[in-house]
């Protein structure tokens, strides 16, 4: 099937747009969320009302910024090191802010029954919260987990029954997450021997990189009836042409919003800016032409448009993109905003969708109410 996405121009000028509102919507929010936690630690504390080390939190919170949207074009240690202490600080930003709120409510209530409770105390026990909270998602963020679930598709051919696909999304390499990390993810793959491996997304975390050198540890590995990859929206900040051929570089097949047929099993690919336009979607699906008489697998990043998945054929569609919220409390927002597809195994009509939180992180390298995970899916044979 021919790609059928308008010219790499406007696809830029629109991520550019976006990028744009962006950051005229969050970086106001960001620092005054950073102001009202020096505020609220300097009141606890009983500091002057300004002092000079305010500074480094608002500067680190306006480098988170400049830093994500800077390494799309630019590639040096210094840039590197900049994303990387201030993607850590947006993660304790984000523990802090609760404990901040945490600490005033705590502080009225106690008045409220006239208890005393020194103000440093306060700051202590809640402050040093969101600091253990802090260090406790970086470190569950680390640990790569194998969540195993069964899907039943009807018509499934012998070939594939009983045997294990692997669903691996939203590594987001080169910002935080290197090579060595690839590697982790390539050895537990080969430990698991699926038959085959589905890449739906965000392998790339969208900044200027070695794209082979980050992704050479692939090359160690294969599956029976292959390796298959779509992009994801961070594929998609820049031109994707760059990340797609270091892909297939890397002995990857990439699904250019086509099917192939493997034993029987339909497997089709839509990449992610083609799979947010309604119309678009549904064309490449009907071009793809799926016999609803064998069963099919679609990878599409995001779990969004299902019912046109689902009106076309398709038996289990399988995404990321949600990293189920990463850590409280927008694991609250993410199941609000995507629902019961916000992760794990659901269904909609006749079509199964599985939703990964993914293996890698987005901005702060952090994880508390969701895990690292590769999905080994079984396949059975359903009646038909």
């Amino acid at each position: 099937m021919e790609n059928t996405t308008g010219s790499e121009s406007s696809d830029l000028h629109v991520s550019r747009r976006r990028i744009g509102s962006f950051v005229a919507v969050v970086l106001p929010v960001l620092l005054a969320a950073t102001w009202f936690v020096c505020a609220t630690w300097n009141h606890f504390w009983k500091r002057p009302a300004t002092t000079p080390w305010e500074i480094i939190p608002s500067v680190l919170t306006v480098l988170f910024i400049v830093t994500t949207f800077l390494r799309m074009r630019h590639s040096n240690l210094g840039l590197r090191l900049a994303y990387r202490v201030s993607a850590i600080w947006l993660g304790v930003l984000n523990f802090s802010f609760f404990a901040s709120c945490a600490a005033w409510i705590f502080s009225g209530a106690t008045a409220l029954v006239s208890i005393h409770v020194p103000p440093k105390t306060i700051a202590l026990l809640f402050f040093g919260g969101a600091i253990l909270a802090s260090f406790y998602g970086w470190l569950n963020a680390s640990w790569l987990r194998v969540t195993r679930v069964t899907v039943k598709l009807a018509n499934l051919p012998e070939a594939w029954s009983g045997v294990s696909v692997a669903l691996v999304t939203d590594l987001h390499l080169g910002n935080f997450r290197s090579a060595g990390f690839a590697g982790r993810v390539v050895a537990k793959l080969q430990g698991l021997s699926p038959q085959a491996i589905l890449i739906s997304g965000d392998l790339y975390d969208g900044s200027k990189v070695d794209c082979d050198a980050l992704i050479a540890p692939w090359r160690r590995i294969s599956a029976l009836e292959g390796i298959y990859f779509v992009t994801g929206n961070h594929e998609e900040f820049t031109d994707r042409a760059k990340f797609l051929k270091a892909v297939e570089r890397a002995g990857i097949r990439v699904l250019n919003n086509e099917k192939v047929e493997r034993n029987g099993m339909q497997i089709v690919g839509v990449h992610d800016a083609e799979t947010q336009n309604p119309e678009v979607f549904r064309a490449l699906l009907q071009r793809a032409a799926l016999d609803r008489h064998h069963p099919s697998i679609l990878l599409a990043h995001q779990p969004t448009n299902l019912s046109i998945a689902e009106a076309e054929g398709v038996s289990l569609q399988v995404s990321g993109h949600t990293h189920g919220g990463q850590f409280w409390p927008w694991t609250w927002v993410a199941a609000r905003v995507h629902g019961r597809f916000n992760h794990g195994l659901n269904r909609l009509g006749k079509m199964q969708v599985c939703t990964s939180y993914g293996v890698g992180t987005w901005g702060a390298p952090m994880r508390l109410g969701t895990g690292a995970e590769i999905v080994l899916i079984r396949l059975e044979s359903a009646a038909s």
